[in-house]
């Protein structure tokens, strides 16, 4: 089972409490990273948080036109897909490490947002 023995809980308790504490500064830094997508040669540009909340759109005059409405709101998809695909990355470069080594524990460790 364990080398040695049981396991010491309490240094389980403060390894938890730690990779918990990790985990929760990973979130605040993705939520206060901004990433910024675009489409249309940058007509349309998208500004999410690394937590992939839409904060920002910027649509160039040059790409509204009243006939073709269909066209801009590809582009603002597009902008907007594009700066997700942005966050998403960095979600995973940000919180993989923290998060790799707890796949074989069931699903998570109760009390703990993973």
């Amino acid at each position: 089972m364990f080398p040695g023995g049981q396991p010491n809980m309490q240094q389980l308790l403060k390894q938890a409490q730690k990779m918990q504490q990790d985990l929760a500064k990973a979130q605040q830094e993705l939520a206060e990273t901004k990433l910024t997508g675009s489409a249309g040669g940058g007509l349309v540009e998208a500004t999410v948080t690394g937590s992939g909340e839409l904060v920002a759109l910027t649509i160039a005059p040059a790409a509204v036109d009243p006939e073709d409405t269909e066209t801009l709101a590809d582009l603002v998809l597009a902008a907007v897909r594009d700066a997700n695909a942005a966050a998403q990355k960095l979600q995973a470069d940000r919180m993989g490490p923290l998060t790799q080594g707890l796949g074989g524990m069931g699903g998570g460790i109760p009390g703990l947002p993973f």
